[in-house]
């Protein structure tokens, strides 16, 4: 078959893109089967040799599930065992104490924006997600008004803050001085975290109206559930489930994997590299390993401590991972169809269309990664790769920018629209029980505002400094 060039290729993605949202909103088939027949769709459409198709699509899901997996997987059951042993509640009500109910949206943004620093968006949420149906119960909000702050949050340290991954690689392409980013990346963060989550939250939460039953909801409310059944408890005896964990040990459980991750990262200052204590540090701030480790001392935490038996911990992290084996498969699949994308040919034609426009350094690489993150679904992946596309260029370009400038605005534009071919579109609306379309209009929207006003506020700085 022969391979498609040009502007062609951009019009098969689009055609792709508009029957996948089509098939999936209008013919209500599940996505995971959309995904996977619309890939392979666009593989034959685009010239790809039919042997390599199914081998990109099968690349991308696995390299994708590769993390996923086993972070959603580990998330869940931290998640489950701080929701039976009341820790989630424990720290929603701590939350709605202090912040008081009116602004618990507020309290759910800074959370996110401590917790994201040193982790993956999905480690972040799904470590967070239970507190936020937590919280929504308890207050009686709809899980927008606190979830969405909490999503904006752990989005804008994904993006523009080091010492989270993709910012830290942007630092090393841009040679940028890291307390300087981190410094501006505060300045522009924080306003567009507040205007992109709380603010937004307020105005959306209004129009869209979530559905009374959650199945993902109910795994991470499960405190009390057993608690009914009084001849089941009198007979196993285990009443100390009624007491809450304290807010502290709550949250030293779910705080260790980021404190394992931070110091991970920052092995090379307390320890000589490549020697065993160095190795050590670095395996446990794998965020794998970290997840883990934390999951195992909840087990202690949030489960023996609280008297519950071996046999009911096993139940909860047996019971947790069903409801989740639908959303690891869908996220998957996004990934596999962003890499057929990629090796299709369409992600480095929508680079070149950006290549070809001359325009300022910041505008450019903001652009890059914006064009990078719709044909691939990746944040990191946009932001990681538009650093090496525009660094080289910026130089040459004769216009002097401020490297960490550079680094906020590619960091904002891998944040746009995030649409089917992202893991954490579908993330998002599996665990807030939404439609696809519900997805695009508080998702996808909260992302392109932060996209957008980083970059206006990136600009702004530009003017200053």
């Amino acid at each position: 078959m022969e391979a498609v060039h040009g502007s062609t290729l951009l019009v098969f993605a689009v055609i792709a893109i508009a029957l996948l949202i089509l098939l999936i909103t209008r013919y209500k088939v599940y996505p995971f089967l959309v995904l996977i027949i619309v890939s392979l769709l666009l593989g034959l459409a685009s010239g790809m040799p039919m042997a390599t198709i199914v081998k990109s699509f099968e690349t991308g899901n696995g390299n994708t599930l590769g993390h996923i997996a086993i972070v959603v997987g580990l998330g869940t059951m931290l998640g489950k065992m701080m929701a039976e042993s009341g820790g989630a509640e424990r720290i929603a009500t701590t939350l709605i104490n202090f912040f008081g109910e009116k602004n618990i949206h507020w309290a759910m943004m800074i959370v996110a924006i401590i917790v994201g620093l040193p982790v993956f968006f999905e480690v972040g949420f799904v470590l967070l997600i239970p507190i936020a149906f937590n919280v929504a119960k308890r207050t009686n909000k709809s899980l927008l008004l606190v979830g969405l702050p909490m999503v904006a949050g752990l989005s804008v340290v994904h993006g523009l803050l080091p010492p989270h991954p993709a910012a830290m690689l942007a630092v090393q392409a841009y040679h940028a001085d890291i307390g300087k980013t981190i410094a501006y990346g505060l300045i522009v963060g924080v306003p567009t975290a507040i205007v992109a989550g709380p603010l937004f939250a307020l105005l959306i939460s209004r129009y869209i109206k979530l559905p009374k039953e959650n199945a993902l909801a109910a795994q991470f409310l499960g405190h009390g559930d057993e608690t009914k059944n009084g001849a089941q408890n009198a007979a196993q005896n285990v009443a100390p489930k009624r007491e809450l964990p304290s807010f502290g040990i709550t949250l030293l459980t779910i705080l260790l994997p980021v404190i394992l991750m931070l110091v991970g990262s920052w092995a090379d200052l307390f320890t000589t590299p490549k020697t065993l204590p160095n190795d050590l540090l670095h395996f446990a701030g794998n965020s794998d390993v970290a997840l883990l480790i934390a999951v195992l001392v909840s087990f202690w935490t949030f489960g023996a401590s609280r008297g519950f038996t071996r046999e009911q911990i096993q139940k909860f992290c047996g019971d947790c991972l069903a409801p989740i084996a639908g959303i690891t498969l869908i996220v998957g699949a996004g990934g596999g169809f962003g890499r057929v994308l990629m090796d299709s040919g369409i992600s480095k034609e929508i680079v070149n269309v950006a290549t070809a426009m001359h325009l300022s350094p910041l505008l450019f690489g903001w652009l890059v990664a914006a064009l990078i993150r719709l044909a691939t679904g990746s944040a990191t992946v946009a932001m990681t790769t538009a650093c090496g596309i525009v660094a080289p260029i910026a130089s040459a370009s004769g216009v002097h920018v401020e490297p960490e400038l550079l680094v906020l605005a590619t960091g904002s534009g891998s944040l746009i629209f995030s649409h089917v071919n992202d893991g954490g579109f579908w993330l998002i609306k599996e665990y807030f029980g939404m439609t696809v379309g519900q997805t695009f209009k508080t998702w996808s929207l909260l992302e392109t505002i932060i996209s957008l006003m980083g970059l206006g506020l990136t600009f702004a700085l530009a003017a200053v400094v």
